[in-house]
């Protein structure tokens, strides 16, 4: 097994607290993509330097700091332009990636399924036709690494032309996973099945809820993007109506716009859901930014007004106290615990109120004749009572509007 790459980590910061929290996350970004971390270096300005990032004198201890610790790499916390990136990388005579380029490594590393490697690729695609131009010695010389893995890995030296192909070639599969994903959303509409999508911020613990929710056996690890490709699965709420979960891929502070333009089928489960279950890590000393992250990539997704339940996961972390001042701020919020499966039923009740109500109660007498409609009604919906008179069986139920319909029309009158 071949050594993991040794990083230095570079970000701008505008205070001097001396905790930057971004740092932080970009340590992990780091480590899930196998980065070994030999060093950090902030610069503290108003704003990135526009040709190289950072200043000539930080750029100089920079170097000096990447001599030190036999550096193979440098991780920018920062979405850098094409020209920010062969400038940096010309000044250090090293690989330079910045946070979407790790985010896609990590990606790549993730995804599973032929859906998943596909969007990765499309995403990777995108990311690397600006920075094409220049590139070509720097990644020779490289030979691939953290930042050139994945199902793109084998075309980085190609031309624009080739690439601009591949670009065309897979957006096209993904207009047909996309229809095949719509086929599917309008065979569970038509079967009268909400859906509710689970969202939230990378590691929040959404995978973990939805296994103590259904028994899913969903992929579960305390890494950042853990999960990629969605997973659908049945659950019953308290009042016996059905709702299917969706698990679906955790966003990040500045998610790349790459990303969400590849994982656009993937990420209509959320677009097209009854209801969002917006699962928040109570435990994270940033849950608040991480919440602000979730809406400004639901308001891009177009999914910003849609109906929403704070699942208010890790309570068990927290002391009561504080664990209620946070539901306080979230608002519409459930406290719970995913992993010692705390909350749930009180989860499940707040989605039962939550999701629309497309069944109606409708008051039937079925004549005697007619007795196969009552067996229709048992199974299209939910009997609440059923009466047997002279003239037939007074049945009180809920139904689907279109069943509904379709029963009054069979039996001819309504039940006294």
């Amino acid at each position: 097994m071949a050594d993991p790459e040794r990083a230095v980590l570079v970000g701008v910061q505008r205070s001097k607290d001396g905790y930057d929290p971004h740092l932080e996350e970009l340590t992990r970004l780091a480590e899930t993509a196998g980065a070994a971390l030999t060093g950090k270096l902030v610069q503290h300005r108003a704003a990135p330097h526009p040709a190289t990032f950072l200043g000539s004198g930080k750029i100089e201890e920079l170097r000096q700091l990447c001599y030190e610790t036999s550096a193979d790499l440098v991780i920018v916390d920062h979405d850098l332009t094409p020209a920010q990136q062969r400038n940096l990388e010309r000044e250090l005579d090293l690989k330079v990636i910045d946070r979407p380029g790790i985010v896609l490594d990590i990606f790549a590393r993730r995804a599973r399924t032929h859906e998943g490697r596909l969007q990765v690729e499309l995403a990777q695609m995108i990311y690397l036709l600006p920075r094409l131009t220049g590139r070509g010695v720097m990644l020779s010389r490289l030979g691939g690494g953290i930042g050139t893995r994945g199902p793109g890995e084998t075309k980085l030296e190609v031309d624009r032309r080739r690439i601009r192909k591949r670009i065309t070639d897979l957006r096209r599969e993904m207009l047909e996973i996309g229809r095949t994903r719509s086929l599917q959303r309008q065979a569970r509409r038509e079967a009268q099945l909400p859906v509710a999508a689970l969202v939230g911020y990378t590691n929040a613990g959404k995978s973990t809820l939805l296994n103590a929710l259904t028994g899913a056996g969903v992929f579960v690890e305390d890494k950042l993007f853990a999960t990629l490709d969605p997973t659908v699965r049945k659950v019953t709420l308290p009042n016996g109506r059905p709702v299917l979960l969706v698990d679906t891929v955790g966003f990040i502070r500045n998610l790349p716009t790459q990303l969400v333009a590849a994982f656009r089928a993937t990420l209509e489960e959320v677009t097209e859901a009854d209801l969002l279950v917006h699962v928040i890590d109570a435990g994270h000393p940033d849950w608040q930014e991480q919440v602000e992250s979730v809406h400004e990539a639901l308001d891009e997704l177009d999914a910003g007004d849609k109906p929403v339940i704070h699942a208010v996961n890790k309570t068990d972390l927290l002391p009561q106290i504080e664990a209620r001042r946070i539901l306080h701020q979230v608002g519409e919020g459930v406290a719970i615990s995913a992993l010692r499966r705390v909350g749930l039923l009180n989860l499940l009740r707040r989605i039962s109120q939550r999701l629309p109500q497309p069944y109606v109660k409708v008051r039937l007498l079925v004549p005697y004749a007619h007795a196969r409609a009552l067996s229709q009604i048992f199974s299209q919906g939910r009997v609440l009572s059923q009466d047997y008179g002279a003239d037939g069986i007074s049945v009180v139920a809920e139904l689907p509007r279109v069943q509904a319909r379709q029963l009054k029309a069979l039996v001819g009158r309504s039940g006294r």
